[in-house]
């Protein structure tokens, strides 16, 4: 099978006939606004999963003021909803808008948005990361927010498929008619609501030209929990595609969106690597690497004898 046949890059215009791309895994590029209005407004997502630009002058956007930037992701918002499927669910993963060194949380300004349009919020997932930007006059930042909603009350939550390690698997119950019965599920417990995923940066084995890179692992647990396979999965701002690389992983469709070309190209090679098997991405369950044992983790020597100097001059 040609690659062109698995995956496609599309152009679209008022011509794009959308129902010929239904089983394909698509990377529309351009206007995600644009591209949504040509769209046919029905049933076509079964999750809609991204992490949109927060206005703070990346390189692949422009710094618009807040209220301008709010009312763009408003009109963006409403027409991807109407073509998510009812009992569907959005993910939309946001951080801080920064000015003069104050912070306005994003999920605060994108929460009225959603309920006005009738959406139930699940979960107000905390992603908390181990680097980033060192700050000095408030403490660094280290954590981002996925704001979980759901399109009605019948909706998909596979928590056997994300469970992970119970910290006391042997515990029982210890009174009432199950006492003596071992107390947890055999499959682990529920992920909760913090999530320890590092965020993409140098060393990381997904790094590659965009600034701000999805880490794959976090968008596999969503993916995972709230579709089944074969379900479509709808990034509009997916940047490199590593909610498709998780969406493919899992045998999922995928459709995403992105204005820029050179992270096209590097889309489309993502997905193909998913498909023959050869794309590198670290799974959401590999466990959190400890460095205590190495050099780097040990108190310089350095830094000692300048605390002895200081503390022998008092």
């Amino acid at each position: 099978m040609k690659k062109d046949d698995i995956v496609k890059i599309v152009k679209v215009t008022k011509k794009t006939n959308f129902n010929e791309l239904k089983d394909k895994n698509v990377i529309f590029n351009g206007d995600v606004e644009k591209t949504l209005l040509c769209m046919p407004e029905e049933p076509i997502f079964d999750l809609i999963v991204s992490s949109p630009p927060y206005d703070i002058g990346k390189t692949y956007e422009k710094r618009i003021p807040l209220n301008e930037y709010i009312a763009w992701q408003k009109r963006i918002i409403v027409e991807m909803t109407k073509r998510l499927k009812d009992g569907g669910s959005i993910c939309w993963e946001v951080g801080n808008y920064v000015e003069n060194n104050s912070i306005v949380p994003l999920d605060y300004l994108f929460d009225p948005i959603f309920r006005e349009l009738g959406f139930t919020l699940r979960n107000r997932i905390v992603w908390h990361f181990g680097h980033g930007l060192n700050t000095k006059r408030r403490f660094s930042g280290r954590y981002e927010v996925v704001l979980w909603y759901t399109k009605g009350d019948d909706y998909t939550f596979n928590l056997d498929d994300v469970r992970i390690p119970s910290k006391y698997p042997g515990k029982r119950y210890f009174k009432g008619p199950k006492k003596g019965e071992l107390s947890g599920n055999p499959l682990g417990k529920n992920p909760e609501d913090v999530w320890d995923i590092p965020n993409v940066k140098s060393n990381h084995v997904e790094k590659l030209e965009h600034p701000c890179q999805f880490p794959v692992g976090l968008i596999q647990r969503l993916v995972l929990a709230l579709t089944n396979k074969g379900d479509m999965v709808f990034d509009p701002f997916s940047g490199t595609a590593s909610s498709g690389v998780a969406a493919l992983l899992h045998e999922r469709k995928y459709w995403g969106c992105e204005i820029m070309n050179e992270y096209v190209e590097i889309s489309y090679e993502r997905l193909i690597e998913t498909l023959d098997g050869t794309v590198k991405y670290r799974p959401f369950d590999k466990p959190i690497y400890d460095p205590s044992g190495t050099a780097l983790a040990k108190y310089p020597e350095e830094w000692k004898q300048g605390v002895e100097m200081d503390e022998a001059k008092d």
